[in-house]
């Protein structure tokens, strides 16, 4: 969504206020979980859906 968007990690950390590191984690996939809150606020910065950024994985 970030390329589809033409966004940096950066821009999207100054836009949401989350950190550069917690995005990384996330967009690694090595976080466990995420707040709904911080879904939320990425979903409305990149106007996406959240199953447009999430996977599950087994």
């Amino acid at each position: 969504m970030l390329a589809k968007r033409k966004m940096s990690l950066t821009e999207l950390s100054e836009r949401v206020g989350i950190t550069m590191s917690n995005l990384s984690i996330l967009k690694t996939g090595k976080a466990k979980a995420i707040r709904i809150e911080t879904l939320e606020i990425i979903c409305k910065v990149l106007a996406c859906q959240p199953g447009d950024i999430l996977e599950y994985r087994d």
